[in-house]
């Protein structure tokens, strides 16, 4: 133990020490010996230890210190304030804080982020109003780390308009600012403001950190901007942020989503120190990517403390794998990491069961369920019937889902093509009914392919893309080379009460089939072609990619709303890298429940790609090239700021409880 001096300045000194090496023992003998001395009225001295139990995260530690403390002073209300903050407690710091205000004393520039760090963790527009509101009171001149926190927490709070406002008052911006306000845009899914801001950040010469880039990459991996996604991970190397945990993991959901997913290992592979987050990204990846082997792999290597989203990636590739036994060992060992089963994983396990038949056994779930069955547990269910033609069970589903009043446009979807399945075009017609009066439309199936600087769109039958003719012309010459290697259309996925021959028509020129023979007439023969599509690819389609893959010698690599499928030498990897147990739950099934949405390009994002060409200039390629240096100024690393703070939303992927609003491409 350090010799202490009976100056009370030497003592806070080696309490900061403590405090940055978080020596909880040594810490506890230090204030042990404050105590003798006499020390633990001194202002400086409390606030010191109120932020060592803080960082050890002992934050009621830290309340008791500040009760017992005879004169609190502004630092000492900061400081315990913070230390709730801190630890996730953001009730208790609000109160904390409006007792400090009772005590008619003023927050400064400390106290404010703080508080408004704690109003966004609770998402509270009134409060974010409110405290905004106090803070023009306070302050008696514009504060870089106030406007920053600001800015961060009606972003957060979902009021980008708001957090636009005070961005644009404050005189001065750090990257805390430009950060939070790009953050804002990327949730609220304004990809085309999120992408301009970031823009201009890099003109005005603003540095970036670790926030801001994760946020971009989410911006391009929601949208599937491959090539743009891989210009900011050259930028993530070059500013030496690629090795950040935050990052990562966004890099690791980015090379996933655009159906590159040994780009995303290879990120895994070379973080060192990886936290939840990145483990859960990659589990969620391997998984999308029918690497059902390697998911159960990675949860058996992993080093830390799983949590609720972990077993709802394990579910989930065991629902898409077809291992009910297995699913059900996942299931139970929840309980034995004091993991209390949702929502969300009931409804993955009975899609697991309805995949494989099991309905009964499904059925049962659903009614021992200890909560209400939600939507996305009956839409479960409606997908087991849709792929095993059980329309009157169905029917009992549908009638459970009305007396939940207001549903979504999938169930009604859904129930409409388990009838339609089944042959019951009467019952199939009075579902749409219902949908057309509800005011409920069937979203369009689209699907789009990037090249170059553009993104090219298509619908099913479209014929506005300017190259309509070859595409169609191609399309025409591959049917004469799948019929002669031995495809035959499999009208039965047209879901409409039609002649043969129109099916036969109809199915023909689906979006997906489109954007692949604008590939194929693109594209150098050696580069995979890659096609993102809003819906779920019909079973006649994912056979016919099979046979386009087979007889022109391409890889094409398929994101769906629900999975990834990469056809090579007419195989995919859904139907052949499955896990073997019995089951009939095999990539052709037709209807799917959703338990991972992956979320759509938006029209109007994609008319600003098309008319305003790339974002950035080609400045790096498509891995950061090795002789670009880092900046050994700013190593990777968790980045502590008094006024921002990392959501676990945004850290950790994850994996919504949703169904498909439209099933499958079958129009």
């Amino acid at each position: 133990m350090v010799e202490l001096q009976s100056d009370y300045r030497e003592i806070c000194k080696v309490v900061v020490w403590l405090t940055q090496s978080r020596s909880l023992q040594k810490g506890l003998q230090l204030h042990g010996h404050v105590i003798k001395s006499g020390f633990e009225s001194v202002p400086l001295v409390c606030h010191h230890l109120i932020n060592f139990y803080s960082k050890c995260n002992l934050p009621h530690s830290s309340h008791k210190l500040f009760e017992d403390f005879p004169h609190k002073s502004a630092t000492t209300w900061s400081s315990v304030i913070s230390s709730f903050a801190q630890n996730d407690l953001p009730l208790l710091a609000l109160r904390f804080f409006r007792r400090m205000l009772r005590h008619a004393l003023r927050p400064d520039d400390h106290t404010l982020p703080t508080a408004a760090k704690s109003v966004a963790a609770l998402s509270s527009l009134p409060l974010a109003h409110s405290l905004h509101a106090l803070s023009l009171k306070s302050a008696n001149r514009p504060d870089v780390f106030v406007g920053s926190s600001l800015v961060d927490m009606y972003a957060k709070c979902a009021d980008v308009d708001s957090a636009r406002k005070v961005f644009d008052e404050m005189p001065h911006r750090n990257v805390v600012s430009w950060s939070g306000m790009i953050y804002g845009y990327s949730q609220m899914g304004l990809h085309e403001e999120a992408l301009t801001l970031f823009k201009h950040a890099q003109h005005e010469n603003v540095g970036v950190n670790d926030f801001t880039l994760s946020s971009v990459l989410r911006v391009c991996s929601v949208s599937t901007l491959f090539e743009l996604g891989k210009q900011v991970h050259g930028l993530c190397f070059k500013t030496s942020f690629d090795s950040s945990c935050f990052v990562a993991s966004s890099l690791i959901s980015l090379y996933s989503k655009c159906g590159v997913v040994e780009g995303g290992y290879r990120v895994f592979e070379e973080v060192p120190n990886r936290n939840l987050g990145m483990w859960n990204a990659m589990l969620i990846a391997s998984a999308q990517h029918a690497h059902t082997l390697r998911t159960f792999e990675l949860f058996e290597e992993m080093n830390v403390k799983p949590n609720f989203i972990t077993f709802l990636c394990l579910l989930y590739a065991c629902s898409h794998a077809g291992l009910v036994e297995r699913g059900w060992r996942y299931f139970a060992l929840m309980k034995e990491h004091g993991i209390e089963p949702g929502s969300q994983h009931y409804a993955t396990l009975v899609d697991l069961l309805g995949r494989a038949g099991r309905l009964e056994e499904a059925v049962k779930v659903v009614e021992e369920m200890p909560v209400e069955p939600t939507e996305s547990v009956w839409g479960a269910l409606l997908t087991g019937c849709r792929i095993h033609g059980n329309a009157e069970l169905a029917s009992f589903v549908a009638d459970r889902v009305c007396e939940m009043g207001a549903v979504s446009s999938g169930i009604q979807v859904l129930l409409s093509n388990a009838y339609a399945a089944a042959g019951r075009w009467e019952e199939a017609a009075r579902a749409r009914k219902v949908m057309r009066d509800q005011g409920i439309k069937k979203e369009t199936g689209l699907s789009w392919v990037e090249e170059g600087n553009r993104v090219h769109t298509f619908a099913a039958g479209d014929r506005s893309h300017g190259k309509t003719r070859e595409i169609y012309e191609k399309l025409e010459e591959l049917g004469e080379e799948m019929a002669k290697a031995g495809y035959v259309a499999d009208t039965s996925f047209v879901l409409k009460e039609v002649d043969g021959d129109e099916k036969s028509m109809s199915i023909r020129y689906h979006s997906e089939r489109l954007a692949i023979a604008f590939g194929l007439i693109t594209f150098p023969p050696e580069r995979p072609i890659r096609v993102m599509k809003n819906l779920r690819v019909c079973g006649d389609c994912h056979t016919a990619i099979k046979f386009i893959s087979k007889c022109t010698g391409r890889v094409i690599i398929v994101r769906d709303n629900n999975r990834f499928h990469r056809f090579e030498d007419g195989k995919c990897t859904w139907t052949e890298q499955l896990v073997s147990e019995p089951t009939p739950a095999i990539c052709n099934a037709m209807l799917i429940y959703l338990p991972h949405r992956l979320q759509t390009l938006d029209l109007k994002y994609i008319r600003f790609l098309h008319y305003r060409g790339s974002i950035f200039d080609n400045q790096f390629d498509g891995e950061a090239p090795q002789e670009v240096k880092r900046n050994p100024s700013r190593q990777a690393r968790v980045r502590h700021r008094r006024c921002h703070t990392y959501p676990r939303s945004h850290v950790m992927p994850q994996l919504q409880p949703e169904y498909s609003d439209d099933d499958v491409d079958n129009d």
